[in-house]
């Protein structure tokens, strides 16, 4: 699936110094923006310190996703997947890093959330969370930012994963400026 956001490598590729990587220019944006962003993958050290960290067992398909990429940025921050931070300032560096997947898991967890959940990314249309629930492997898409009552699912991560690349693909142009009026969410 990540070939498919290197599809817009015609607009600029760059890799950061951490081993993010970035694809597609985006000046329509900002400036220095980006339409995808590939964060470096963790080792497995590092997923298990960051499962320490959560106090819960990182599910095996996001795990398997973290030794690929500690996070993704799909059109800026239309579809983010959280990692792990290990970088906190404000220089450039640190802006090619993911979400803080510890923050929305301990500081900023719904209060409706079960000890299953797993939250692993955001859209930036209405700040709604996925999470995975360990108990069953399923992904869901939350009804708010404060509210882990689903208001969308998917059979698994690899699924939703491939099926929102493909589907928010469609949503902008070849430029990555949004074709759209409205919801860039799957319902």
């Amino acid at each position: 699936m990540f070939r498919i956001l290197k599809s817009y490598s015609y607009l600029g590729e760059m890799k950061a110094d951490n081993g993010t990587l970035l694809i597609g220019k985006a000046p329509h944006i900002a400036p220095l923006a980006w339409l995808h962003r590939i964060f470096a993958p963790l080792t497995n050290a590092q997923i298990d310190g960051l499962g320490i960290k959560l106090g819960m067992n990182i599910p095996s398909s996001y795990r398997n996703f973290l030794k690929h990429s500690n996070g993704l940025g799909v059109f800026n921050t239309n579809l983010c997947l959280y990692g792990l931070r290990t970088i906190n300032n404000r220089t450039i560096e640190a802006s090619y890093q993911p979400f803080d997947i510890l923050d929305v898991n301990v500081l900023e967890r719904p209060m409706n959330s079960k000890n299953s959940f797993l939250y692993i990314g955001s859209y930036s249309w209405d700040l709604s969370r996925l999470y995975i629930d360990a108990d069953t492997n399923k992904v869901y898409l939350s009804s708010s930012r404060d509210n882990a009552t689903p208001k969308y699912e998917w059979i698994n991560f690899d699924t939703m994963l491939e099926t929102e690349i493909k589907r928010i693909i469609t949503l902008f142009d070849d430029k990555g400026v949004k074709v759209i009026k409205g919801s860039t969410l799957p319902v």
